[in-house]
């Protein structure tokens, strides 16, 4: 590994300001008592208005906020729910807690999100819910994957976990469909540790993910009278404090995440054949984090390109591998080769480069000068020198 004088590069993290100290440190002193929910309560209320949305409801994490979301609309053993192949986990994970089945569809060449045209094949009579995913900040063909569920009869859901931010056509990611999701994990653009949020316009599903958000009772009903069994999904102040603090500051972190995304992008124009995160006109990507996908030219798969970045000292990550590429999935995988190709291409030559709310411009340099060398090797050809400074 190649030495340099630099602080650590790290792949994220967050950016903590004495806002968030003081902030936590009030409900820690005062988030008791009478106002044990008062921070969750204000989170929520401004993050749907932020976002458009008529309620907001904060959960543990994501995931929970997922299936949370899915078990109030009813899906359950045999029912199929189309995600796309490349995303998190997490997309997935509580289809399959629910015991039905996640229907992996391809991606798009560009956006590296969910393919209209790949939905519209997969669904069956079975299907009973659409989730697309901002994957990286970036935007899916929302218009035309509404169209789809509206004709089919079946929900679409957005899973924005990765794309505060980000705007498509005017509209703020988390306006989509009939409810979204957020994920404040300790690596997201606001954090609060661990955390998530889903918002929706249904006062009725409000109703409903309200019960069994909290061990299936009804707000206002007598103290220990559980009307079913159900989940712990509650939030707790001290993590929606910080969460409330980072909210504040939602324009300036945004924009730290968007001048990450532009220096690669600036830095390393005069690389040929590679694909960074798409901003076409009618999207403003919030960039979570950076995804550069070499083309083939290069001939390196992203393990490869992986191990010889860690030689000169940068680090990285694999692009999302295809989930029925996964253990956890046992899938047929070479059936899934030919349905999603797109998805096991681009999954295999991409990775994120760092992201962290700490990176400075000599750092992104270093990564810059890391990934001109690397890819000037792999082609035969000398890196410009200094080119990315």
């Amino acid at each position: 590994m190649e030495s340099n004088n630099l602080p650590p590069i790290h792949m994220a993290g967050p950016w903590i300001t004495e806002l968030e100290i003081k902030t936590v440190e009030d409900a820690m002193r005062n988030g008791w008592y009478e106002n044990p929910y008062w921070y969750c309560e204000e989170l929520q209320r401004d993050f749907a208005a932020y976002h458009n949305r008529q309620h907001a409801l904060m959960t543990p994490n994501c995931t929970s906020a997922i299936h949370l979301l899915l078990a109030a609309l009813g899906i359950e053993a045999g029912d199929e729910v189309i995600v796309p192949e490349c995303t998190w986990i997490a997309t997935a994970a509580p289809i399959s807690q629910l015991r039905a089945i996640p229907i992996f569809c391809d991606i798009q060449w560009d956006s590296w999100c969910l393919d209209p045209q790949s939905v519209e094949r997969s669904i069956t009579a079975r299907t009973k819910a659409i989730i697309a995913v901002d994957l990286y900040g970036n935007m899916p063909q929302m218009d035309q994957l509404q169209e789809i569920a509206d004709k089919h009869g079946v929900p679409l859901i957005e899973d924005a976990a990765e794309a505060v931010g980000s705007t498509l056509q005017g509209k703020k990611a988390g306006e989509f469909g009939i409810a979204s999701v957020f994920s404040f994990h300790r690596t997201k653009t606001i954090t609060t540790g661990e955390g998530g949020m889903l918002l929706l316009n249904d006062h009725r599903l409000l109703e409903r993910y309200t019960i069994l958000r909290d061990h299936g009772r009804h707000p206002g009903s007598a103290t220990y009278l559980n009307e079913e069994v159900a989940y712990k999904y509650m939030p707790f102040n001290v993590q929606a404090a910080m969460g409330y603090a980072q909210f504040q500051r939602i324009d300036e972190l945004v924009a730290k995440k968007q001048w990450i995304l532009h220096s690669y992008k600036e830095k390393l124009a005069d690389v040929p054949d590679i694909e960074f995160n798409i901003e076409p006109a009618d999207v403003d990507n919030g960039a979570w984090i950076t995804a550069m996908v070499p083309g083939a030219s290069y001939g390196l798969d992203k393990h490869e390109l992986m191990e010889q970045l860690a030689k000169v000292g940068v680090p990285s990550r694999p692009f999302f591998y295809p989930l029925s590429s996964l253990p956890a999935y046992l899938c047929a995988q070479e059936i899934y080769r030919e349905k999603n190709p797109v998805a096991y291409d681009i999954s295999s030559r991409g990775i994120n480069l760092p992201g962290a709310m700490n990176l400075t411009e000599e750092q992104i340099d270093f990564v810059c000068d890391g990934v001109r060398k690397v890819l000037g090797t792999a082609r035969g050809t000398k890196p410009t020198e200094g080119a990315a400074a």
